[in-house]
């Protein structure tokens, strides 16, 4: 698997009483990947994302029972209908359930890869993260496998000398979401680890950082609410077409440090509310944003003209 490009990592539409949204998150698919250009076109944003997560952090997914993280997965898969890649989500601090979950998920029609987080709360060590992620890749091989190293959320770090190891012993280990915030880990991973090997940047203010360093692209939250400009700003840096990718992230760099003003996916699922995307519904312990957050966020909003047709079929009303 070599993919390079934006990926979204989606949220999960739940409706008014809490159950999973299958319309909206079919409906969210379908904006994501867009719809293919006319030839001749000279529209200079990409038509959408090149790939999707589903049930990755951003989606909510420690809140899902096991019917509804497959449902989830089964349902973005099937509307993407190989228009797009699909990686599935299979993140659990039991190895064993990882395991299971990551078995699950590669016989879903329509998955291409699996993404599997640090063990959360175990805090294990390098020895103890080395043997769990090589677990999951051997259970599933040869199908691919991308490690995802957020130790924010998880409280443990995949050092790159693990990450080198994982890569050597396991042939369906294939890349690396790298979420820890640290420019020079990441800098390290990319000197050491083959060029085969893809390394994703995984906090959208740090994406141009990445991408200079030689990174495979972005997993990205803000593409939730701007596809094709978070996209546009990756494709164009990939190829090497830096005053685009820095204008485009001049213009979506306000929004992607806005999307994390709270816990996330908080502000971005306020944001797609606005958008007339879904419904604002959390589960616990997620709460809905702060009345300042959300002034901030709709402020945003408007300046970037994402709500321009909900307003006009407001006032058409």
């Amino acid at each position: 698997m070599k993919l390079v490009g934006c990926g979204t990592a989606l949220v999960t539409p739940f409706r008014a009483d809490g159950a999973v949204d299958e319309p909206a998150l079919r409906a969210l698919v379908d904006w994501q990947i867009g719809q293919p250009q006319e030839a001749g076109s000279t529209e200079k944003l990409p038509a959408g994302v090149d790939w999707l997560v589903a049930c990755g952090t951003t989606g909510e997914t420690p809140t899902l029972s096991h019917a509804e993280w497959a449902q989830v997965i089964r349902v973005v898969a099937a509307q993407a209908a190989l228009r797009v890649p699909v990686w599935a989500g299979c993140s659990s601090n039991s190895t064993r359930e990882a395991v299971e979950r990551a078995q699950e998920a590669a016989a879903i029609p329509g998955v291409s890869a699996i993404l599997t987080a640090n063990p959360f709360y175990n805090k294990p060590g390098q020895e103890g993260q080395f043997q769990h992620f090589q677990a999951v890749a051997q259970a599933v091989a040869p199908f691919p496998v991308v490690l995802y190293n957020i130790p924010g959320r998880t409280g443990v770090n995949l050092e790159p000398a693990t990450v080198v190891r994982l890569a050597e012993s396991c042939d369906n280990i294939v890349a690396v979401k790298e979420s820890s915030g640290n420019m020079a880990q990441i800098a390290e991973l990319l000197c050491l680890l083959p060029r085969t090997f893809q390394v994703y940047a995984g906090d959208d203010a740090m994406c141009l950082g990445v991408l200079g360093a030689g990174g495979a692209g972005l997993i990205s939250v803000t593409s939730n609410v701007l596809p094709r400009e978070i996209a546009g700003l990756v494709q164009a840096a990939l190829r090497n077409d830096w005053a685009t990718a820095r204008s485009l992230n001049h213009t979506c760099f306000p929004l992607m440090v806005a999307s994390f003003l709270e816990p996330s996916p908080g502000p971005v699922k306020a944001l797609l509310a606005m958008m007339g995307k879904l419904h604002e519904t959390y589960r616990l312990p997620m709460m809905p944003v702060t009345a300042a957050t959300r002034e901030r966020l709709h402020a945003l909003a408007s300046g970037l003209g994402l709500l321009d047709q909900v307003e006009s079929a407001a006032a058409a009303r």
